[in-house]
């Protein structure tokens, strides 16, 4: 599996296309990070006696974090780099499994949608869905990214 694909356009994108990123191990540090970011201070992901009896057993990933992993993940891969306009939202996201602090998490992505756009010709849209697994294999994040890509025309402009 390729570290980093290269950037692409709008029109380079096919639906059907496929991309997995690597894997990373989920820190203390990440569960902090994004508890100071955020404000959001939890017991539930920041009190280890709290956690222990949760349902859970022990503290567990905010569902924010888990979506933040997700699209530093679709980043980090290298097909968006300098290419993506905007974050358009999503149509679904589940979280259908915790992540712990441990798990060894990576995406994979499958590009369902492209469309033009009427009201412009330097971009276009781009529907990729993604699979979040853990080191078991087991689904923990789900969902489509609508993302707003620049067309090979623009960078026909910039020259």
């Amino acid at each position: 599996m390729p570290y980093s694909y290269e950037p692409q356009y709008f029109e380079e994108f096919e639906e059907g296309q496929t991309f997995q990123s690597v894997g990373r191990t989920v820190t203390e540090s990440d569960f902090v990070m994004h508890s100071a970011f955020t404000g959001d201070w939890t017991e539930l992901h920041t009190n280890a006696e709290y956690a222990a009896d949760s349902q859970f057993g022990e503290r567990v990933a905010h569902g924010p974090m888990t979506f933040s992993l997700a699209t530093g993940f679709v980043y980090r891969c290298g097909f968006l780099e300098r290419r993506v306009e905007a974050f358009l939202g999503m149509n679904y996201m589940d979280i259908p499994a915790p992540v712990y602090e441990g798990d060894t998490i990576s995406l994979a992505m499958e590009v369902t949608e492209t469309k033009s756009l009427s009201s412009r010709d330097d971009a276009g849209i781009v529907v990729i869905d993604t699979t979040m697994t853990n080191q078991d294999d087991e689904v923990v994040f789900e969902g489509d990214m609508k993302f707003m890509i620049a067309s090979e025309s623009t960078a026909d402009e910039a020259e």
